[in-house]
């Protein structure tokens, strides 16, 4: 029931210990919750790169369906300023269409969301990694997709991991291969890691609910295991940025009706994203070190598969969307701030830089994109 929790379990009791002491004097002040929704997408799951027996002809239908339900979805909500939630894509560069490619960059372009790389691979090498890379990065230009470094004019991109194993860190060693991968990923452009969690899988990492900076040892597997957290007025100390999801234990929702579920962050057909849930995300108090009034809250779903179309795209997110704007945009405690990954990230720099005033003036802060 509860498969490798005793990776994190630790750290979450102690976090749990430390935050009880905080919430008395944070209340008293308005905090700004940072909202962000990144999407393994994934048009041909269970087609030709899975056989999980869907048909090919599926994914055009997956995509299409996002194209025409979302806009609808999004244009019912606004946050603190006036703006639609934003849905980042994380799209699996070894599954490139430019067809899927065409029709998502203009759906972002209308405001809605951005579009970021996923990758899904096994047994790879160092080269064989910045091949995959290089080649998904100008894959996505060709759709005037990805950002720029403000200052150096480098193209930029957020990753997220397939099957969960950044820095090959499944105990198996499959579904990647390269100890050196957080290593490689900087050199390439990409700005941010947004893959965790991961629980239950053993890919789970002893360090929760932060943002940090993983240090890659190249002869080792798994180097974000630990790191050093963002903190205002420091520099970068490691290789690669982490931005974690919530997990957690909700004793709100139980399983089988005694122990609590573990709550990871996923949006689900099975598992929608209820109010106690919005709540948990709230609680776990991610933040930068130092600068606890901007909370940041990350979570995932895998939206092309058709078990969790009705929930993405249908009433459990206007649900969610409801309670944000008004149990955590009522202007006196909360104030809410609807972001794309790239933002996010654009955020926790101004952040770390000690910026004052509010999150939302700082969305292209370090990154601006390509178009």
């Amino acid at each position: 029931m509860y498969k490798n929790i005793d990776i994190w379990l630790p750290s979450y009791i102690k976090q749990c210990m430390s935050r009880d002491g905080k919430k008395a004097k944070q209340a008293l002040r308005l905090r700004h919750v940072v909202f962000c929704v990144v999407d393994h997408f994934e048009p041909k799951w269970g087609g030709a790169a899975y056989p999980y027996g869907h048909k090919q002809g599926a994914a055009t239908t997956r995509v299409d369906a996002w194209i025409e339900r979302y806009p609808n979805l999004a244009k019912r909500h606004k946050d603190s300023e006036g703006r639609f939630p934003q849905h980042t894509f994380f799209y699996p560069i070894e599954e490139y269409e430019a067809e899927y490619l065409d029709k998502i960059a203009g759906l972002c372009k209308r405001g809605f969301g951005e579009v970021e790389i996923h990758l899904h691979h096994d047994n790879d090498t160092p080269d064989g990694l910045r091949e995959k890379i290089e080649t998904g990065k100008k894959d996505f230009q060709k759709h005037g997709l990805l950002s720029r470094d403000k200052e150096t004019n480098e193209i930029k991109f957020g990753f997220i991991h397939g099957n969960w194993a950044l820095d090959n860190s499944r105990k198996d060693g499959r579904w990647c291969g390269v100890n050196n991968e957080l290593m490689i990923l900087k050199e390439l452009g990409c700005y941010a890691d947004f893959t965790l969690p991961s629980a239950p899988s053993n890919t789970q990492t002893r360090k929760i609910n932060s943002i940090y900076y993983a240090k890659d040892d190249s002869d080792k597997p798994k180097s974000h295991d630990r790191g050093i957290d963002v903190k205002v007025g420091n520099v970068e100390n490691g290789d690669l940025m982490i931005i974690q999801g919530p997990l957690a234990l909700n004793w709100k929702t139980r399983r089988p009706g005694v122990f609590p579920k573990i709550e990871n962050g996923e949006i689900t057909g099975l598992n929608p994203p209820t109010k106690d849930r919005v709540d948990l995300w709230v609680e776990q108090d991610i933040h930068v070190k130092g600068k606890d009034d901007w909370i940041f809250i990350k979570v995932h779903t895998h939206g092309a598969q058709e078990r969790n179309l009705d929930c993405l795209l249908g009433k459990p997110m206007h649900d969610m969307y409801d309670y944000l704007e008004t149990r955590y945009n009522d202007g006196a405690k909360f104030k809410l701030h609807y972001v794309t990954a790239r933002e996010m990230y654009n955020i926790v720099k101004a952040a770390e830089a000690g910026e004052a005033g509010e999150p939302g003036e700082y969305k292209d802060y370090k990154l601006r994109l390509e178009n």
